[in-house]
């Protein structure tokens, strides 16, 4: 794992003075690399690479050329079947003299040119500089585990893998990208191919760009397919899964360096493990963190998992000082990011790096296989009475009711239908939207400043969510769901926080369920095999019915998150109103301050639960202090 940096010159530059500006660049990205660098410049091009040394530690330094210098590549992730790409290669006439998967990537490129991210089973962000054709390639894997920005200013192109070493250059623009900020305002995030600044874009997953001096050509290379769904059994869809998911664990447990695995206590992680622990003779190496509210810790749970598959377990109970730690979170994310289990990611993280280098995780079940049960099957049942009831009438019945149903996080669950009856007033791509955003058109209505609905232009962050939600062509809205969640939020949202709370302690994250094998063949079932009407990830349930206690594949579905409705009334409340109401801050300058005002004494008074508005205001003012590139 690692940091890439680099920029391109169409017209020219001066070596030295390239060498020394990549160098500024490589400088800012040490903790996704702080084991070598790597640099290299001609007469148009500066690459630059910072290694986390995982696999060929002696002769897999970056960049790293072929073809007489002529291509130049540098790469951060991990290409997990690049033992099988060799042989083929080798077949077809290459001579290899490392043992590093970056070497495989320059090879395949040779031989198969742009096509061969086609063939890559991995995660990755790299570019390639061919001299040859006076081009530069940038490639992102399929679903975005690794992170790659761009920026291009004429004839000069500059990219890297985090925003900071974009600003190192210089080319860096300081404007804020209204949309993008009205995205963040609403969902917590800021959607690729939106950065927070203008001008400054991040390459999709599942995307290749290529940049020439005539200009750029971006196509996508892979796509998530839900239109044409098998009808296979329960037992048959828990086999081929066990197969899948053996294999997805075996080629990521490849390492020259200590290697591990997070076990939160839930069902994807602990199956994670239990296929590590069937191929290795040593026990794994497990890390669980816990909170002292026992609300939010799963770690009693953990523990039993552990002993059932003989795990060394490392756990520890995190008395969190969230204030002291909130800066530098909000530094290592560059741009403004709301969800708070950061915090909890950012413990396991340091925690596991003591002892590992590598951790596999059990990221992907829940968007691959319905685990979101508490959206999912509401959706679902919601979207059939949408298609059973004309719109017009569904509008005249369920608008009104919304309207006037009290929305109180005081009144019993069974009696909050406000939001239910809302969305069966509207279609699917709408009701889908209001379920995901934390931030309700109405208040969005009464707390945005005028100037800033008016430097909008009729913007709302509907546009893009509907973008991913009209683009699948899957027959029901579970699939329509699942891929907007996979390509929106886990894409935006959860692969964001895992890559940057683990490189912030230079820790590689292995995610086996992201194995694009295993979700094309969950994209290939039927909704009834992966959900019903009590539970979802029917198949992981499955295979852990053969491999857990019983009382772990029963288990409801818990959260990695934390008590920050607490925190923000009680130790985090001096830093919140700090910086949610700083007159001199970028929030006073796009919303109502008695708007906020308003909002934040119902939170206080417990009237109304606004703790993820609040806590992404609050990670909004941090980063405009700490990294807002002025």
């Amino acid at each position: 794992m690692c940091g890439i940096a680099g920029f391109v010159n169409f017209a020219g530059h001066d070596r030295k003075a390239a060498l020394a500006k990549i160098r500024r660049m490589t400088d800012v990205l040490v903790h996704r690399g702080p084991d070598a660098e790597g640099f290299f410049a001609d007469n148009y091009s500066a690459l630059g690479h910072r290694r986390l040394a995982i696999i060929d530690i002696d002769t897999g330094q970056q960049p790293m050329s072929d073809l007489g210098g002529q291509l130049q590549i540098s790469f951060n992730g991990e290409i997990y079947n690049f033992q099988q790409l060799k042989i083929e290669l080798e077949a077809a006439g290459h001579r290899f003299y490392t043992k590093s998967d970056t070497e495989v990537i320059l090879k395949a490129y040779i031989e198969w040119g742009e096509q061969c991210v086609e063939r890559l089973n991995g995660m990755f962000a790299f570019a390639i500089w061919d001299a040859r054709h006076k081009r530069l390639l940038l490639a992102r894997d399929r679903v975005g585990k690794k992170p790659l920005y761009y920026q291009r200013r004429g004839t000069t192109v500059v990219f890297a893998s985090e925003l900071k070493a974009l600003t190192a250059h210089g080319l860096h623009p300081a404007e804020v990208d209204p949309e993008s900020l009205d995205c963040y305002l609403t969902m917590g995030y800021i959607p690729a191919p939106r950065t927070i600044y203008s001008g400054v874009k991040k390459l999709l997953p599942a995307h290749i760009l290529v940049i020439a001096e005539s200009g750029n050509v971006e196509r996508q290379y892979w796509d998530l397919d839900f239109s044409n769904p098998g009808d296979i059994p329960l037992d048959q869809a828990v086999d081929e899964f066990e197969e899948l998911l053996d294999d997805a664990v075996r080629c990521r447990m490849l390492s020259e360096v200590p290697l591990g695995a997070f076990l939160s206590g839930g069902l994807d992680s602990s199956l994670v493990v239990s296929s590590m622990a069937k191929m290795q003779d040593s026990p794994v190496l497990t890390h669980t963190i816990g909170f002292e509210n026992s609300e939010f810790t799963e770690i009693d749970v953990a523990r039993a998992i552990s002993s059932h598959l003989d795990s060394n377990h490392h756990e520890l109970i995190v008395r969190p000082h969230a204030a002291d730690i909130l800066e530098k979170i909000a530094w290592h994310f560059d741009e403004p990011f709301a969800d708070s289990s950061a915090v909890p990611t950012w413990y396991v993280c340091e925690m596991t790096r003591r002892s590992v280098t590598v951790a596999l995780s059990g990221d992907g079940g829940d968007e691959s296989f319905g685990g979101y049960t508490f959206r999912y099957l509401t959706h679902m049942l919601e979207s059939r009475v949408r298609h059973a009831v004309p719109a017009a009438l569904r509008s005249l019945l369920f608008g009104p009711l919304g309207s006037i149903w009290p929305a109180s996080a005081r009144l019993p669950k069974p009696l909050r239908l406000k939001s239910i009856f809302e969305n069966l007033a509207v279609g699917d791509s709408e009701a889908y939207y209001r379920d995901l955003i934390w931030l309700r058109s109405d208040i969005r209505d009464r707390v945005y400043q005028q100037d800033f609905i008016d430097s909008l232009k009729g913007f709302t962050s509907f546009e893009t969510v509907n973008d991913f939600y009209s683009h699948c062509d899957a027959i029901d809205a579970l699939g329509r769901t699942q891929y907007a969640d996979v390509f929106g939020y886990m894409t935006n949202d959860v692969l964001v926080k895992v890559d940057r709370m683990s490189m912030a302690h230079s820790l590689e994250v292995r995610s086996p369920l992201l194995d694009h094998r295993i979700m094309e063949f969950a994209a290939r079932l039927p909704a009834k095999i992966k959900i019903n009407s009590r539970k979802g990830k029917l198949p992981l349930r499955g295979l852990a019915a053969r491999r857990l206690p019983k009382a772990i594949h029963t288990m409801p579905k818990q959260g990695f998150s934390v008590p920050a409705a607490t925190w923000l009334r009680g130790e985090l409340r001096p830093m919140a109103e700090d910086l949610v109401f700083d007159s001199n801050g970028i929030i006073s300058e796009i919303l109502r301050p008695t708007e906020l005002r308003r909002l934040w004494n119902q939170h206080l008074r417990s009237d109304r639960d606004h703790s993820v508005f609040f806590w992404g205001l609050m990670m909004l003012g941090l980063w405009s202090r700490t990294c807002r590139v002025q």
